[in-house]
């Protein structure tokens, strides 16, 4: 009986594992089938949604390959006729509500959302289209730029004078009643560096109708002028309409909106920026947005002062006073002398080591440098800051004198790449390949591309300024933009011997 029973054991619980073994896969069979089916119809579903698709791209041989884009159309109106000069973030109509201190009323104050207007802006009556590069630098249509104060005011200096329906530009200025080619002349003299490529672009501060910039051109050198939306209401637009690159702008509270150590040289002539007040600030700026080795030149009070200062309705001891000031504030902000004659005097702007060092070093002195919180390139609405921005071992490297001469310079990885993520020599080289290929396509939809038809360009999302270097043959200026909330690739663009400016659009 004991042999029988334990022989029953082991049977019953043999067939038990089998009828489990046989539940298991019989259960695993229908998710996996039923898996199945939910999987084989749901590829049915995209691949009936894929094939609709399909068909509906490719419906016949004849037919395109790709549907065109639908876009909705979208129309605005005109604006009104007061609106022909409308500048929206420097509106004479809203300086009011703006301090006077250090005409900062003149500096970029944009409208809220809700003071935006929508609509299209209005050329003036009877506008023409603008005469064509190089004869526009010498005369425009009066009716492009219909300003009669200006003509009124400058035309004892040979700014402009209005023919019939033109305005004529002598070229004459404040500072050089022979005209702007003879003081072009005089000033190279002195600064033999403006011959030979190594001085590429220059700024020029209170820029009136920018003769000065329009005579660089043919020289070689690439000038951005200056000047703020003011009295002599639109010195920019008489640049503009004659193709002589320039910008909206005034040295006042905020930084300009370049990169420290962008240009090769910046020009005051008779600009009446008052150099030697607020302690100097205006000329910090200046040197920072110019590299080492680079040249800043003034010509007006109170250089030349001893023969001037009767033209100037001062005296000979004040006019000497804020020239003793002017000087000590440049040495002490690490310029020296270069030259001088006549009216025009011209100090550089040191990249020596030692310069910089004495002035860390003593914590008494004035201006003292930028500690290293303070960022050079910061540049998009910055307040100017009251200190010297020291030149890094990377931008001395970038400095005049050490970076190739133009056009060389052009087609150089500058140092300054390193400093841009991801940026490269080879990145360089790429990006201009890139734009040399799209500008030829570019020329075949639009011909008129590097022709006289079209001179002032704005290359509104640049990296490294590839665009520009792709047109630098053709008789075309490119304003190159950097977005302020992108890469800081803006000093590689002055780098490159290119100008631009941030924006945040």
């Amino acid at each position: 009986m004991k042999s029988g029973k334990q022989s029953s054991q082991p049977e019953k619980g043999t067939s038990r594992i089998l009828s489990l073994t046989f539940l298991f896969i019989a259960f695993c069979g229908c998710s996996f089938y039923l898996g199945g089916i939910f999987c084989s119809e749901r590829d049915k579903i995209e691949v009936k949604d894929v094939t609709r698709t399909t068909t509906k791209a490719v419906a016949s041989p004849k037919e395109p390959t790709v549907t065109p884009i639908q876009i909705k159309s979208v129309s605005f109106p005109e604006c009104g006729s007061e609106f022909q000069d409308y500048t929206p973030c420097t509106d004479p109509k809203r300086w009011k509500k703006y301090g006077v201190h250090r005409l900062s009323f003149l500096e970029r104050h944009c409208p809220p959302v809700y003071e935006k207007n929508e609509c299209l802006i209005p050329p003036p009556d009877g506008y023409k289209p603008p005469i064509r590069w190089p004869k526009s630098r010498e005369q425009c249509w009066y009716r492009n730029v219909p300003y009669d104060w200006i003509n009124k005011q400058k035309s004892n200096q040979h700014w402009l004078k209005k023919e019939g329906d033109k305005f004529h530009f002598p070229g004459g200025g404040t500072m050089f009643p022979r005209g702007v080619s003879h003081y072009v002349d005089l000033m190279q003299d002195l600064i033999p560096e403006m011959k030979d490529g190594t001085v590429r672009t220059a700024i020029d501060t209170g820029c009136g109708v920018a003769s000065w910039g329009g005579d660089l051109l043919d020289r070689g050198i690439l000038s951005l002028s200056l000047a703020p939306r003011d009295n002599h209401e639109a010195q920019v637009q008489f640049a503009l309409e004659r193709g002589i690159p320039a910008i909206l702008g005034i040295i006042s509270t905020q930084r300009l909106p370049f990169p420290s150590n962008a240009f090769d040289m910046a020009h005051c002539s008779r600009c009446l920026i008052p150099w030697t007040e607020f302690g100097g600030i205006y000329l910090l700026e200046i040197h920072r947005i110019v590299r080492p080795g680079g040249f800043w030149v003034l010509s007006g009070p109170p250089v030349n002062y001893n023969r001037r200062w009767r033209g100037w309705n001062t005296t000979m001891e004040d006019q000497k006073s804020d020239y003793n000031k002017l000087q000590s504030l440049l040495t002490s902000m690490c310029f020296k002398k270069y030259a001088q004659k006549d009216d025009i005097a011209v100090w550089q702007k040191l990249s020596d080591k030692s310069c910089y060092d004495k002035i860390a070093k003593n914590m008494e002195a004035y201006p003292p440098k930028c500690d290293d919180s303070i960022e050079p390139d910061s540049a998009w609405y910055t307040p100017l800051r009251p200190c010297v921005v020291a030149p890094t071992p990377k931008v001395k490297k970038s400095g005049l004198g050490s970076i190739p001469k133009w056009p060389e310079r052009l087609n150089v990885a500058p140092e300054r790449i390193g400093d841009v993520h991801g940026g490269s020599a080879s990145g360089l080289k790429h990006d201009d390949g890139k734009w040399k290929n799209r500008v030829k396509h570019y020329k075949k939809v639009l011909p008129a591309l590097g022709t006289d038809k079209i001179r002032n360009v704005m290359d509104m999302n640049t990296v490294y300024g590839g665009f520009a270097a792709s047109l630098i043959a053709d008789p075309i200026w490119v304003m190159n933009v950097v977005s302020s909330y992108s890469a800081n690739s803006l000093p590689v663009v002055f780098d490159r011997g290119l100008i631009g400016t941030y924006h945040d659009w």
